[in-house]
């Protein structure tokens, strides 16, 4: 992938599929990379797709720790922006879902629809983020390794066919960006914000999913009237890699309902 030279930052950036096609914007999860969406970029081939490493994350800059959630709405801004793109739907994993949220209430002329996947509108909290960035900086990201896929996949997590390819992507992040990150998420209450969209959203939960259960999603989802759900049965936290055409299938019948197919 090619890397985007914004003013401050340089970003590792995908723009794929027709350029005529309803674009989607996709924004990964704590800890992964931007590859973790290639089985969705290969189910939706008629789509104008913009995905990209988060800062401190794959082959983006990692500017010192800690980043703030502003930082990484802006950073998502530049970045539609500098391709051009607008009326996106933006598809959101986790962080990437704060993500999602934040730059849909500042930004609604460029976001027409939301796809809020394991996510909420505030997770977990301040001193558990800060107390799991402390290991980190202790001891990098293996000592977080054991409870981090526990919570992704759920209590058989060993013996997830998923866990190969997310333990790989899990501790080859940088330990600095991802504390960055961390950080961004221990200072994110989107609760207020969030209550006042008013646009086409999906919103799915794992039934495995540790990290942010199904009723802390549901809560975020309660948030956005008219909103559509979706639980992915049989997938933790990052259901794409567990369930890649339930996933999907949930994400292309939403966009074809909007007209955005």
């Amino acid at each position: 992938m090619p890397l985007i030279y914004l003013p401050d930052l340089r970003l590792n950036a995908s723009l794929t599929g027709p350029e005529d096609g309803p674009p989607l914007v996709l924004l990964h999860a704590l800890g992964l990379s931007n590859e973790i969406w290639q089985p969705l970029i290969d189910r939706l081939p008629r789509h104008r797709i913009l995905s990209f490493d988060l800062r401190g994350h794959g082959a983006s800059d990692c500017p010192p720790a800690p980043y703030k959630m502003g930082a990484l709405i802006q950073d998502t801004e530049r970045l539609i922006g500098h391709c051009g793109l607008k009326d996106c739907v933006v598809i959101g994993l986790s962080i990437g879902g704060l993500i999602a949220q934040g730059l849909a209430v500042k930004r609604l002329d460029l976001v027409r629809g939301l796809v809020l996947s394991n996510t909420a509108a505030r997770i977990g909290i301040a001193s558990q983020w800060q107390d799991r960035i402390a290991l980190v900086r202790r001891a990098g990201l293996a000592a977080l390794h054991d409870a981090t896929m526990e919570r992704w996949l759920g209590r058989n997590w060993r013996e997830s066919p998923a866990l190969a390819g997310l333990s790989t992507r899990f501790l080859a992040t940088s330990p600095e960006g991802w504390a960055g990150c961390a950080s961004a998420i221990a200072g994110t209450d989107f609760y207020e914000t969030t209550a006042t969209l008013r646009l086409p959203t999906l919103v799915i939960a794992g039934s495995h999913d540790g990290a942010t259960p199904v009723d802390l999603v549901r809560e975020t989802a309660d948030l956005i009237p008219g909103h559509q759900f979706r639980l992915i049965r049989g997938a933790g936290h990052i259901p794409l890699a567990e369930k890649p055409d339930d996933y999907a299938d949930a994400i292309r019948d939403f966009l074809t309902r909007i007209g955005h197919g």
